[in-house]
């Protein structure tokens, strides 16, 4: 088997994104709506906009598809692990049906543009599974199986005989007609159709700030857009106004995908439930996917891509482990996404995020709604998906969200862990190192370069801690990624850690 450091560190899906095909902002330029963040919910409110008669600007950082629509396992489904007996037990039956409603209309939505647009993106139709491998988990599959059917999704119960997987399953529950996608040809190729006629797409411009009121006015560190309403999209919110990061919960999870010596992937997209840790299958052509090992961000990742390898080594026969990949996810404090105006009775600013990792159904989900808040249509969804709701139920969550981040805020500052200096650094490995009064983040990379930077978040300043197995600098307050030399790798900061020379 291919040792983990020749395997590709970047995902299945990012080798399809081409290099400049969309311009960069210069200048300024109006439009009636601007949509911040190239992902599948930007990209999908910005076409859905178009297509209502609106001139659209859609604004990317990096390159379209290049976030978290482009790392992730490529499923697109409304049945997600055990989340309609959590949506139950949190808030009521009627709430799950609209959720299962409006993932539902997503996947046909996926489908149907797929269809009508002629994207080339490897789309299948496939069975969902959400499975226990031993009785101890059969109770959360039952509970499941009956809230997703109170939901309304035409589920149906087996024991895992047609999943296609070489161990046993206890029991599961299965709704037919999923979709699997190459989501960055899906993306890039709704992009594709937001451009032109008067509507625009710009890569590598991140946004820096926004200057709400009539109009709003974006600006990035290319350009800047004018425009009537503002969407972002950024999968987490980059604006500290409306409060979202004391009510969402960032978690990474990782991806391997796998050539097998022999044997076939799993004929389903898969997930476990029931135990821990949760493990989620798939396939792309004759690679596995297996997906997994979540921490909260921040938090120590062990050694994920070891752990998914070894997890895949025990069940197929591997020739080799071919690339390996994480992503984040937001989940709010009562498990459902928020979708709306961006602050309370806002007409000009909206957003969506708290995709809890099931982000390609429920963004275009998202995008069916902002689309029709924007243009004046009712949405039955608009109400109970607004990011301004209060689920009393869920106080204590959004209590314990607080008190960890009031405890990462004060706590690092007391315990983090340092060594003399720079020299000490290992090879491939990162340490605090004392800079003046201060503190630096410390990397000596493979040729022994040293990169060093502030520990001090930009977002809200929290310290940030480092992360071995995506070789990053991530914060435990917020979800903010830095790489080695302090570049914006995820929001909500939008500033670069400043660089330290530490001696």
């Amino acid at each position: 088997m291919t040792e983990a450091t020749t395997t590709a560190r970047h995902s299945l899906w990012s080798e399809a994104i081409p290099h400049g095909r969309f311009p960069a902002l210069t200048g300024e330029t109006a439009v009636d709506v601007a949509v911040v963040g190239g992902g599948i919910t930007g990209v999908t409110t910005a076409l859905l906009l178009k297509r209502a008669g609106l001139r659209v600007a859609l604004v990317e950082a990096d390159r379209v598809g290049s976030g978290v629509s482009g790392n992730n396992t490529a499923k697109v489904t409304a049945l997600q692990s055990t989340v309609y007996s959590t949506i139950e037990h949190k808030h009521d039956a009627e709430t799950a049906a609209a959720y299962a409603d409006g993932n539902t209309a997503a996947v046909e939505r996926v489908a149907s543009l797929v269809s009508e647009l002629g994207i080339d993106c490897d789309l299948r139709r496939m069975p969902a599974y959400t499975f226990a491998f031993d009785e101890a988990g059969r109770a959360a599959i039952e509970q499941e199986a009956q809230a997703a059917a109170r939901a309304g999704l035409p589920v149906t119960r087996d024991r895992g005989e047609l999943m296609g997987v070489p161990f046993a399953v206890a029991d599961a529950v299965r709704l037919d007609d999923q979709l699997a996608i190459h989501p960055v040809k899906y993306v890039r190729g709704l992009a594709e159709v937001v451009d032109g006629d008067g509507s625009r797409v710009y890569e590598a411009g991140r946004v820096l700030r926004i200057e709400d009121g009539k109009p709003t006015r974006v600006h990035t560190d290319r350009g800047t857009v004018v425009a009537e309403r503002v969407v972002v999209a950024t999968h987490y919110p980059i604006l500290d106004r409306g409060l979202y990061f004391a009510r969402l919960e960032p978690v990474r999870s990782y991806c391997v995908a796998v050539r097998l010596a022999s044997g076939t992937p799993p004929t389903g997209l898969s997930i476990s439930a029931g135990s821990s840790p949760t493990w989620s299958l798939a396939s792309a052509g004759d690679l596995l996917i297996v997906s997994g090992q979540g921490h909260a961000t921040g938090s120590a990742p062990g050694e994920p891509y070891e752990e998914l390898t070894k997890f895949a080594a025990e069940h197929w026969d591997i020739a080799e482990v071919t690339h390996r990949w994480s992503a984040q996810d937001p989940t709010s404090y009562d498990n459902l996404p928020m979708i709306g105006p961006y602050t309370p009775g806002s007409t000009t600013l909206y957003g969506a995020t708290g995709f809890m990792k099931w982000g390609l159904s429920n963004g275009t989900m998202a995008a069916e709604v902002l689309t029709d808040l924007i243009v004046g249509r009712d949405n039955p969804l608009a109400a109970r998906f607004s990011p301004h709701r209060l689920t009393l139920g869920s106080t204590p969550k959004l209590a314990k969200l607080n008190a960890k981040v009031a405890a990462d805020l004060v706590g690092d500052r007391l315990k983090s862990a340092e060594v003399d200096s720079v020299a000490d650094v290992p090879v491939g490995e990162a340490r605090v190192v004392r800079d003046g009064s201060g503190k630096a983040g410390v990397y000596r990379d493979e040729a022994g370069g040293v990169h060093g930077v502030s520990l001090r978040c930009t977002h809200l300043g929290c310290l940030v801690r480092f992360n071995p197995a995506e070789r990053s600098w991530d914060c435990p307050c917020h979800g903010s990624r830095f790489d080695v030399d302090g570049a914006v790798l995820e929001g909500p900061a939008t500033k670069p850690l400043p660089r330290r020379d530490p001696s």
